[in-house]
């Protein structure tokens, strides 16, 4: 696959026009290497508003479309956590691979060695009001889902590390779910005294309710294989061949209809909804509710502090 570059060549044509302006004059010379600069500054300006891929080293989340493949990669360091800069620029992302006409599947992965991602930045609980806290699961919850709802192309989250808590949900909210051998998955909020709430919604529904209330009344760690003999991952392939399996499972995607793939996960997106998005709206009060509790604040105190919560 090709990345798509914009080339700019100015400063080379800059060198090969040296010897021609040299023989009308240095003054001539100066005036026009002055030109060719400004030309060169307009270029850059306008590549970096408009070029498809355009990166800066500060960006949490990272679009980019290799032919017909969206790629949206998180990468903040160290482990992924999810703060509300963050998660709106995964949302803004999907919402732009679903305006993308060249875009026929979206792929979800990490640039960040044996993390996925950690789940909340706990900044976004600790000592933070009911309404801030709802800010970040508007968008975590309710925006991420609208924005996967409405794609109107496949999307696979390829796990090649640690997912837990909020990062669980953004793998999840993927249509297909590619784990590599090293990967592992969790829900630690109960350990910290908050409730993984939109997880009550859908992995009952994945795994049964008694595996369900194990896993998310425990918040122990699985293993890759484990997640995928309970249904929450597809397939679990070898670290080195994820990326292989990813594109291969996106060459399938791509070798069919996009309107019939697009009509079709429409009408697939209709009839598992349900009365899920309800759901998913009351997962956003009752987590507001544990989290603003003076528990839940002791138990996230406790954990920055690296000692036992006093419950």
């Amino acid at each position: 696959m090709k990345r798509a570059l914009l080339p700019l060549t100015i400063p080379h044509l800059t060198e090969r026009t040296d010897d021609v302006w040299r023989l009308i004059g240095d003054g001539a010379l100066a005036a026009a290497r002055e030109v060719l600069r400004k030309i060169e500054g307009q270029l850059k300006a306008l590549s970096d508003e408009s070029m498809e891929n355009s990166v800066t080293s500060d960006d949490p989340v990272v679009y980019e479309r290799l032919d017909d493949i969206a790629r949206i990669t998180l990468r903040r360091s160290p482990v992924n956590a999810l703060s509300l800069e963050m998660i709106r620029a995964v949302v803004a992302a999907f919402r732009r691979a679903a305006d993308d006409d060249g875009a026929r599947v979206v792929v979800l992965a990490s640039a960040i060695a044996k993390r996925f991602s950690a789940g909340l930045d706990l900044d976004i609980l600790l000592g933070r009001s009911g309404a801030e806290i709802r800010e970040f699961l508007q968008a975590l919850y309710i925006d991420l889902y609208d924005a996967q709802y409405g794609l109107g192309k496949p999307s696979i989250a390829a796990v090649g590390g640690a997912a837990r808590g909020g990062g669980m949900t953004m793998a999840v909210s993927c249509d297909v779910v590619l784990a590599a051998e090293s990967a592992t998955f969790g829900y630690p909020e109960i350990d910290v005294g908050v409730i993984p709430a939109i997880h009550y919604a859908h992995l009952p529904r994945i795994v049964g309710r008694h595996r369900a209330f194990e896993l998310l009344f425990t918040g122990r760690v699985f293993s890759a294989m484990e997640a995928r003999d309970l249904g929450v991952v597809n397939r679990v392939i070898a670290d080195a061949e994820l990326e292989a399996e990813v594109a291969k499972l996106a060459a399938q995607f791509t070798g069919k209809s996009a309107a019939v793939l697009r009509m079709g996960r429409a009408a697939f997106m209709r009839q598992i909804d349900l009365d899920y998005r309800r759901s998913i709206a009351s997962a956003v009060d009752d987590f507001c509710n544990v989290a603003t509790s003076d528990e839940a604040q002791e138990g996230l105190r406790a954990f920055v502090e690296k000692r036992t919560p006093k419950w």
